[in-house]
């Protein structure tokens, strides 16, 4: 890896860039060939949440039938919005489980404004809002459908988390690296940012009766089941017809176009508010794309005394 990773983001406040945001990214032609590569695109990392379309595919192998917003909930970073804990409620009773079968530690929602909202009706933290709970929900119906251990679902011997592996192995190209613990309890499987795109081509290629192409669709079909309202990756599959888009925290993200093009990227320090900038700069100058989200997320508002007096912007 480069002792320094280049500037993928800068942050300027009245006129003077006072932060920066290093990272490494990768950009893939429709036929696969690599057509952008900043930084270290073949060092493994955690993708984080990005990984969550293959988990979805692999509780799909594991023989569970899944589909429309249940399916896209699977591979989601959910909100914690109503509508979201509403299917994970429905979906845990569909398949004759209870929260406390959940693992995924005990939550507010992602969303800033679900918070509010969520703690004013009087709420505490609970493994449902986790933004993960439909990850969770999906991969506890799978070891029922299964006959496969419940309380060990998590364990990286586990059937299905063997069956995750091979998945992601297969989708990415890459062997995995190394396994961590994920924020949400989660195994946690490093591959690079080269295979994580090549991960997401997979996806968005696959045919439609596959299990990928099943998650892709899904995806695709109910992007506010993936995000949010307001959440980026919801906003770039409405507005890029056949995007397929999925960020992970620290500030990861992968995503592919219908033709092919695909791209991965990490900010080495995790800053969240980097991917939008980052995302639009290389959908828009590296991979053609047009559309009005990627104008919104350009910049992200710097604000001084509650007025915006920068941005954070793309510097590649």
């Amino acid at each position: 890896m480069p002792d320094i990773l280049p500037v993928l983001a800068e942050v300027v406040r009245s006129g003077f860039t006072e932060g920066r945001h290093r990272g490494s990214l990768v950009v893939l032609a429709a036929d696969g060939s690599v057509t952008c590569a900043l930084g270290d695109p073949e060092a493994p990392v955690f993708p984080r949440s990005a990984n969550k379309p293959f988990q979805a595919s692999a509780v799909l192998r594991s023989g569970l039938e899944l589909s429309g917003e249940r399916l896209a909930l699977a591979a989601a970073s959910h909100s914690g919005e109503t509508f979201h804990l509403d299917l994970v409620r429905a979906m845990l009773a569909e398949h004759g489980l209870a929260e406390s079968h959940l693992r995924c530690p005990a939550s507010l929602p992602l969303d800033e404004e679900e918070t509010e909202a969520f703690l004013a009706a009087g709420h505490t933290r609970t493994p449902l809002a986790m933004d993960c709970s439909g990850k969770h929900t999906a991969m506890l119906a799978a070891c029922q459908s299964a006959g496969w251990p419940l309380e060990s679902y998590l364990d990286p011997d586990h059937p299905l988390q063997k069956l995750v592996r091979a998945t992601l192995e297969e989708a990415t190209g890459d062997p995995v690296a190394h396994v961590g613990v994920d924020g949400c309890g989660a195994p946690l499987m490093a591959v690079s940012l080269t295979g994580l795109a090549r991960g997401f081509r997979t996806l968005a290629l696959a045919p439609a009766d596959s299990p990928e192409g099943r998650v892709a669709e899904a995806m695709r079909a109910h992007p506010e089941y993936v995000g949010g309202t307001r959440r980026h990756d919801t906003w770039l599959m409405r507005e890029l017809p056949g995007c397929v888009s999925k960020m992970g925290a620290e500030a990861v993200q992968g995503l592919a176009l219908p033709d092919g093009q695909a791209l991965a990227f990490k900010v080495e320090d995790g800053a969240s508010r980097a991917l939008g900038p980052v995302v639009a700069r290389a959908l828009s100058v590296h991979m053609g794309a047009s559309a009005p989200v990627l104008e919104r997320l350009s910049t992200v508002p710097v604000l001084g005394g509650g007025v915006r007096v920068g941005e954070v912007r793309a510097a590649f």
